[in-house]
Parts: C-alpha cells; sequence; structure tokens
C-alpha cells in the first residue's frame, strides 16, 4: 500500500512540475502530457522549438487524394487532346468549372495514380486491332519515310516456314495413328503455315486497298486471329493441349488437308458445340443413373463453352478453315460455301 501511495505521489509531482494542472484546472490530456515531455526532450538536446507552431488539422475531406506536389509545377507532358481521350476513358468530366488545361491535366495525373483500370479486360479486341492498325497510319503520316519503306510498313508479320502444302499433305497421312507428339508438331506447323498465307496473301494488296475501311478491317482480323491462337501454339509447342481438344483438332486438321472440308466443318462443329445433353459439364443429375449418362464425357461436351480464351481459339481455327478452304480449293461437292470470315 505504501508503494502504491508513494507512486501516486511521485505522479502528481510530475504532473504538477509540468504545470498540467492548477487551480482553475483540475484535468489534463495524455497529449498535452506527451508534448509538454517531447519538448523539454528538445530542449536538453538543444533544439529550438517554435511555441507559435500549432497543429492545424487537415481540410481535405479525403487526405487520400491529395497528393504533395513540389513548389515547381510538373511540366504539362501530355496534349490537350490525350488528356480529353484519357479523361473520358475513365467517365471523368473533360473540365469541372473553372479548371484550365494544367489543372485537368493534374486530376488526370492523380486519377491515373490513385484509380485502377478495372474496364481493362471488358474492351473489344478487334476494335483494339484497327486503333493499332490506324496507330501505324499516323505514324507513318508524321513520319518522314522514303516510299519504298511506305509501301512495306503496311505489311504484316509473315511468319517464315520452310515448308509447303505438299509436304504437310505428305505429313497429314501420319495424323491419328497414335504419336502425340508428332500430331501436335504436325498441327502446330499447318496452323503456322495458314497464317502465313493469310498474310502475303493480305501484303499482296493495294496500297489504296490497305487503306480502306474494308482493308483495315481484314488486317485487323488476321491480327486478332493471331492473338487468339497465341495460347494454342503454346500448349502445341510444349505438347500440353489435352487430349480431347487434340483429338478433334486432329481430326479437322487431317480432313483440311485432305480437302474434304465439309467433314472438317462437322468435325469442327462437333468440337465446339458438341452434342451431350448436358453441355456444360455436368456429370450427375441426381443420385440414380440415367440413359445418357454415358454420353457425357469429354469428347460430347461443347468446348467452346468452357473458357474465353478456349473460345477465341476455336474461333480462330474456324477462320483458318476459310481461308485453307479459299486458297486450296478442291471439287464443289466437298466444300462449305462462306460468305464472309
Amino acid at each position: 500500500m505504501d508503494i502504491l501511495k508513494e507512486e501516486i505521489a511521485r505522479k502528481r509531482k510530475l504532473v504538477t512540475g509540468k504545470q498540467l494542472v492548477g487551480e482553475s484546472k483540475k484535468f489534463f490530456k495524455r497529449s498535452e502530457l506527451a508534448r509538454v515531455e517531447q519538448e523539454d526532450y528538445f530542449r536538453r538536446c538543444g533544439y529550438k522549438i517554435d511555441n507559435n507552431e500549432e497543429d492545424e488539422p487537415s481540410t481535405s475531406a479525403n487526405p487520400v487524394l491529395e497528393l504533395e506536389l513540389t513548389e515547381e509545377k510538373l511540366p504539362m507532358t501530355l496534349s490537350r487532346q490525350e488528356v480529353i481521350r484519357r479523361l473520358r476513358e475513365r467517365g471523368e468530366p473533360i473540365r469541372l468549372f473553372g479548371e484550365s488545361d494544367y489543372d485537368a491535366f493534374q486530376r488526370l495525373r492523380k486519377i491515373e495514380i490513385l484509380t485502377p483500370e478495372v474496364n481493362k479486360g471488358l474492351r473489344n479486341d478487334l476494335k483494339a486491332a484497327m486503333d493499332k492498325i490506324d496507330q501505324q497510319y499516323l505514324n507513318e503520316i508524321v513520319g518522314a519515310t522514303e516510299q519504298g519503306e511506305v509501301d512495306k510498313q503496311h505489311d504484316l508479320k509473315v511468319h517464315e516456314e520452310n515448308t509447303t502444302i505438299e509436304e504437310l499433305e505428305a505429313l497429314g497421312k501420319t495424323l491419328g495413328t497414335g504419336d502425340d507428339d508428332g500430331d501436335q508438331d504436325v498441327i502446330y506447323k499447318f496452323l503456322s503455315f495458314l497464317l502465313g498465307v493469310w498474310a502475303k496473301d493480305l501484303n499482296s494488296r493495294e496500297d489504296h486497298v490497305k487503306r480502306s475501311v474494308q482493308g483495315k478491317l481484314a488486317s485487323a482480323t488476321h491480327s486478332q486471329t493471331e492473338s487468339y491462337l497465341k495460347p494454342l501454339f503454346r500448349k502445341l509447342r510444349k505438347k500440353s493441349l489435352p487430349a480431347d481438344i487434340k483429338e478433334s483438332i486432329t481430326d479437322i486438321i487431317k480432313f483440311m488437308l485432305e480437302r474434304e472440308y465439309v467433314k472438317a466443318n462437322d468435325a469442327y462443329l462437333q468440337m465446339a458445340i458438341g452434342n451431350a445433353p448436358w453441355p456444360i459439364g455436368v456429370t450427375m443429375v441426381g443420385i440414380h443413373a440415367r440413359t445418357g449418362r454415358e454420353k457425357i464425357f469429354s469428347k460430347h461436351v461443347a468446348h467452346v463453352l468452357n473458357d474465353e480464351t478456349q473460345r477465341k481459339y476455336i474461333q480462330g481455327l474456324k477462320r483458318l478453315m476459310t481461308i485453307c478452304q479459299k486458297h486450296f480449293t478442291t471439287d464443289p461437292s466437298k466444300c462449305v460455301e462462306y460468305n464472309a470470315l
């Protein structure tokens, strides 16, 4: 008990010496005690203390959005048109009341730093490809290049494959014989060959055709198809294509090399749409076996419904089937009538 009384007396003496309480003030805040102790510490260490300095509360409703800028104003690195485009992409007003061009640029800078681009994955792939081609034309107009170089600037990139259609037709006879790695090699070579044939055909057009709306759309479709097929090519190179997809694509490529385009189209529809009673992959309904349950396995499901990546390269494969029939013709009875890509 005596120890407790001594501790209370020591605390009271400490507070009284710091003049935190008096006759008119019977209580104090712990923040005041901490401030006084800090001032004593600075005084002992020899620092100057400005007693007139007071902590001013922040007036900002959202202090996170207040970015500390240096005394010198940052230069405006974007044009007004680019600032307007970026603000519209984010659903922001292009100018607030009384706002200058520089203030709008600073507001855009804060939004880009503090707000993630949540809608990036919802953009149109074909529109992005068209914008890329338009940007290439704008770069050509801005840059001073010679006429010979200008003619080649609109050309699509062609991956040279040291093979011919005759060699691929000979390799196609080995498809479906049990060599999975060999089948994936043939599929990769043939699809790459078709992409190259398509690119060369587009590059051989006249310059005014390339600049037209239809010409830009055709080039954008090729670029979009090439990007769609990248996941499929990656799996083919790594020999990691799923067995059910590999079996269906093997049948499609085999029929295409034999120029049996009607059969290839039927195999494509079988792979993309399927004929299972529950095509998305339901394996059991209820606790009892059903008569159609044996049909619900991987070969009969609709692979186009599995995921977005698979849907895209299945769509890209369909476009290459159209290009193959266009360039390597056969009897009309074996062809499928395509009105467009």
